[in-house]
């Protein structure tokens, strides 16, 4: 089983910057996709960031420029760097590990419970 905690979120100005952490727990595998997701309110959950087992990343095209994920396989810990924020960018922010078999399937996700993140224009 995983666990993972995230932390980081809070209350920022427009323009600031906020960096979001996710400590994963458990047996993990450098072959592990972690990314972070956002849901706000009456939307769906959308994919903000990943990151793949080696270094490859996807972004959203609304966080591009703005976002940086990375990841520290010997911590077990992903980040998400995030700069210029926006109003737009209020949300619940939620820790993401994709886990992959020999096929390239996916067979399990785990989800962390989520980190408050909230823009003031």
């Amino acid at each position: 089983q995983v666990q993972l905690v995230e932390s980081g979120g809070g209350l920022v100005q427009a323009g600031g910057s906020l960096r979001l952490s996710c400590v994963a727990s458990g047996i993990i595998f450098s072959s592990d996709t972690m990314g972070w997701y956002r849901q706000s309110p009456g939307k769906q959950r959308e994919l903000v960031a990943r990151i793949l087992g080696g270094s490859n990343t996807n972004y959203a095209d609304s966080v591009k420029g703005r976002f940086t994920i990375s990841r520290d396989n010997a911590k077990n810990t992903v980040y998400l760097q995030m700069n210029s924020l926006k109003s737009e960018d209020t949300a619940v922010y939620y820790c993401n590990l994709d886990r992959f078999g020999r096929s390239g399937l996916k067979i399990r996700e785990f989800w962390g419970q989520g980190t408050q993140v909230t823009v003031s224009s």
